[in-house]
């Protein structure tokens, strides 16, 4: 932009214009702007498309394009439509810029953060000039933050708000009164920055720890925050900040002269603020607003303009996410490395975080305490003692102390000691193994492991999952990280903390499993992931070399590559197949094998479920997970012919007697025969006992529906009996859909006299029972969709949307045909996105392909479903033809395909 050019315009304009004052010369002035400022804006934008990882020069460059906007606007008001012909010592005015405008760091939509200097009292012209100075740069559709002080109150005010004194320490003088800001730099140096340095640190250190919380307080947050988040560019402002306020450092590379940082370190900080800082400006561009958090679908968009691409199995966006944790993580250890050097500088004698001086424990191997953390002190020679290394760790666990970030600055200069000698060192195996069984909290000294990089120096294979995030919305945390929540909750267990919540594996833990192959299982449990392989398989491949280089002998090596290999088995069948067929539960015991094998895959799979994130874990999959390791225990223990339909429906018949006690024996008798076999032993006797009731008088045109919160399956069991008919499911998964219930498990059966029983437990949109209040609305809808008062296809038109955020997820469609799990059923399974609508188009396709639906069992990850049907044709038989199953599977994918059309349009 040509600045002075552009006011020649501006200023020839207003002359040669009747009357060109106040508004109409204001309107001059954005005319010119506004076009100066667009064609400036189009060629930055333009040069950063060109160049994605130069936003160090974009962000300097905006900077620079807004000064000589704010300064021409200022000659415009001075000159042009407030001219003072003798002005007197009152009327002067400074404009400076402050907070990240005064760093001179300007994202394309930051917001302009001025400061009007004035030596006194604001006066009427100086008042007139910053209000036309505003309207001009609001016009120009600038979002400026402003205020108007004298000296005297930037002090006071600087003095009482921690945040005004910060904008106020990254000042800098755009135009007008040289002298009054150069009174303010002198003032605010000499009358409060000096004086006040602790006080400055411990605000700023409590305002990150605030503005973490909020973040949601990890550096692994699936969605996160740019510039507020933990690991993000206010992190790195904040060492700035403190830099200049104690030493006067004019740019973050003054850090190092400081003595704050060494000149490796401050790479780093460059080489992670410059990442950061090119995905914010991308964000910026991409939203035409200033956005600060990378979303799901953001992040697609950011990583394809940043040049990341799909290799290797994996998706650009996932390596690009994989870059940015790394990043997080990097400025995460620059934090700690400056905020120790401070401690010893400024701060006081005990370290912030912890009283440690109330436990004195003494130190092994010549370790020493600094500032009441771990040093090596004499044990610093690791060269010739690289042991070290992991005792380090050991020695912080086993006393409770923090290890000084001197120590870890040492650990990771010296990573290249750990090499394939030490790792098959018997005392660094030892040390090893007590660090994960030994001091009963082995994920604290894991995250310190992993954040160092000394983790995956000891098993180079873990490598390439540290900081791998999978791009669904099903898991909160990275890999590495979710790893480490798995061996915190099995911790946890064994810590006596889950009885309640986690009776079965609280109760397998407690009679004694091997310890060291749960643990390093679990260790190893997603360690193939990111590759194209199927990672159970590759993680069980890895785990046979690992293993034995862990010092596990022949039968824990085997044990532990067949957990790997088989981890997601026992969740699979849990949440994907229907647990009262029989055939279910015989299959899985003759693939388990032992009740060892099952009490280890049983906690190993419930601490996988938990370690996914918040909220994963619920009494549904709890309830599936008792049921299914109850069952497969009893097969194991008394033979797998326990298991058959006869035993199960007679024991079933005499529980259902007892309940209907108080009825006619003619009565019990006629609801013990209307029934076939597999209405026994697919539903609990409670169950069996509602639609007893619901079944007992019942007349050809009613509809009766019994809907009731089960708070042990944290689901709502709704409950019908009506004259069966083609598509009764289909209209009762709409009816459903309809109020908004997702389905998680249904059975339907046909009583040998016509009638159709089914029962649907449902969840409320956050995955919980409806209250009770709700219910009476449930129950209207559902009787009005299926007495036909309501088209469910109709009005399911405008809630049959995915959303915005989760359109980037990729789960391509894949359907199978399985006539070896279940005796008399062909099992359908579907695994594709979610969206309302699905399971009502699914079996609206199956009904009129004259397909019996037995039962549906619905497994939802996030924004992923698997929906598994039992079926039988027209004739009650199986689908066994191949050219019946691949017409089937055409018109399922298509009614997935008009169904994901509907929703996004």
């Amino acid at each position: 932009m040509d600045a002075p050019a552009v006011l020649d315009q501006i200023a020839t304009d207003i002359a040669t214009t009747d009357q060109a004052a106040g508004r109409e010369a204001r309107a001059i002035a954005v005319r010119h702007l506004a076009a100066a400022l667009a064609a400036a804006d189009t060629r930055l934008e333009a040069a950063f498309r060109a160049k994605p990882h130069a936003a160090r020069e974009l962000i300097r460059a905006n900077a620079w394009l807004t000064d000589r906007i704010v300064s021409t606007v200022l000659l415009v008001a001075t000159t042009h439509l407030h001219p003072v012909a003798n002005p007197t010592e009152a009327e002067r005015i400074a404009v400076v810029a402050v907070g990240g405008y005064g760093r001179a760091e300007m994202a394309p939509y930051s917001d302009v953060d001025l400061l009007f200097l004035t030596p006194y009292k604001v006066t009427p012209w100086a008042e007139s000039v910053i209000e036309s100075m505003l309207y001009i740069l609001w016009d120009l559709k600038l979002k400026v933050g402003h205020s108007t002080r004298t000296v005297d109150d930037c002090i006071r005010l600087a003095q009482e708000d921690i945040t005004i004194r910060t904008a106020l320490l990254e000042r800098r003088f755009l135009a007008g009164d040289e002298p009054l800001a150069r009174d303010l730099r002198t003032r605010l140096w000499s009358d409060l920055f000096r004086k006040t340095g602790p006080e400055f640190i411990e605000a700023k250190l409590a305002e990150r720890t605030q503005r973490h919380k909020r973040q949601g307080g990890q550096r692994y947050v699936l969605e996160p925050n740019v510039k507020e988040g933990k690991g993000g560019l206010r992190d790195l402002q904040t060492l700035y900040w403190i830099g200049k306020y104690l030493h006067e450092v004019q740019s973050a590379s003054g850090l190092v002269r400081a003595g704050l940082l060494t000149q490796d370190e401050y790479d780093l900080f460059a080489v992670a603020e410059n990442f950061l800082w090119d995905v914010r400006c991308h964000l910026h561009y991409i939203t035409r607003r200033a956005m600060d958090r990378l979303t799901f679908d953001l992040q697609v968009e950011v990583a394809a303009r940043m040049g990341y691409a799909d290799s290797a199995g994996r998706r650009g966006v996932e390596h690009f996410m994989q870059d940015y944790f790394r990043h997080a993580t990097r400025v995460g250890e620059l934090t700690r490395i400056f905020l120790t050097q401070l401690e010893a500088r400024h701060a006081k004698s005990e370290p912030r975080l912890i009283g440690l001086f109330r436990r004195r424990k003494k130190l092994k191997y010549g370790f020493a305490l600094e500032q009441g953390r771990i040093v090596f002190g004499t044990g610093a020679d690791l060269a010739a003692a690289p042991l070290n290394l992991l005792r380090i760790f050991e020695e912080a666990l086993r006393t409770g102390y923090l290890i000084h970030p001197i120590a870890m600055r040492a650990i990771t200069a010296n990573l290249h000691l750990i090499d394939e000698d030490l790792r098959t060192n018997r005392e660094a195996l030892r040390i090893f193994h007590d660090l994960l069984l030994k001091h009963g909290n082995p994920e604290r000294s894991l995250r310190r492991m992993n954040e160092l990089g000394v983790l995956s120096a000891i098993i180079p294979e873990f490598e390439a999952i540290v900081a791998m995030m999978q791009f669904n919305v099903y898991h909160h945390y990275t890999v590495d990280e979710h790893t480490i929540q798995c061996i915190s909750t099995l911790a946890q267990i064994e810590r006596g903390e889950l009885v309640e919540e986690l009776p079965v594996a609280s109760g397998i833990l407690n009679a004694g499993v091997n310890r060291k192959v749960i643990y390093i299982a679990l260790l190893l449990h997603d360690i193939g992931k990111g590759r194209p392989e199927d990672h159970s398989i590759l993680g069980a491949q890895i785990s046979r070399r690992v293993a034995p280089r862990l010092g596990l002998n022949p039968e824990e090596c085997e044990t532990v590559e067949w957990l790997v290999r088989y981890h997601l088995l026992m969740s699979d069948v849990a949440q994907k197949r229907d647990l009262s067929d029989p055939r279910t539960v015989r299959d899985f015991a003759k693939l388990v094998k032992t009740r060892k094998r099952l009490d280890l895959l049983c906690v190993l799979t419930v601490c996988d479920i938990r370690g996914v994130g918040p909220g994963t874990w619920n009494n549904w999959k709890a309830m599936l997970l008792r049921q299914l390791y109850r069952d497969t225990t009893t097969a194991l223990e008394g033979g797998l012919e326990t298991l058959n339909r006869e035993n199960r429906a007679d024991a079933a018949k005499k529980l259902l007697k007892e309940k209907l006690a108080d009825w006619e024996t003619k009565e019990v008798r006629a609801e013990l025969a209307r029934h076939y076999p597999a209405y026994w032993q697919g539903l609990s006797t409670e169950t069996q006992v509602v639609f007893a009731k619901l079944l007992h008088g019942i007349t050809e045109d009613e509809i009766r529906i019994d809907l009731h919160p089960d708070a042990d399956r944290d689901a709502t069991r709704a409950a019908f009996a009506l004259a069966d008919h083609p598509g009764i499911f289909s209209r009762l998964a709409g009816a459903l859909a309809l109020v908004g219930a997702n389905v998680v498990d249904a059975r339907t059966y046909t009583s040998k006299d016509g009638w159709a029983t089914a029962v649907f437990w449902v969840q409320d949109s956050e995955g919980h029972p409806y209250e009770a209040s709700r219910l009476p609305r449930l129950r209207s809808i559902i009787d009005k969709t299926l007495r036909g008062e309501v088209v469910a296809r109709d009005a399911l038109a405008d809630r049959d949307k995915v959303k915005k955020r989760e359109r980037e997820f990729r789960f391509p469609t894949h359907i199978t045909f399985d006539n070896e799990g279940s005796e008399i059923y062909t099992i359908i399974e579907v695994d594709t996105r979610d969206r309302p609508g699905l399971l009502y188009d699914l079996t609206r396709t199956l009904a009129a392909n004259n397909i019996y639906i037995a039962s549906a069992v619905i497994a939802t990850f996030g924004a992923q479903v698997v929906d598994s049907f039992y079926v039988k044709d027209m004739f009650g038989l199986k689908l066994h033809t191949k050219a019946k199953q691949d017409a089937l599977e055409r018109k399922l994918r298509q009614a997935i395909i008009d169904g994901t059309e509907r929703a996004k349009a």
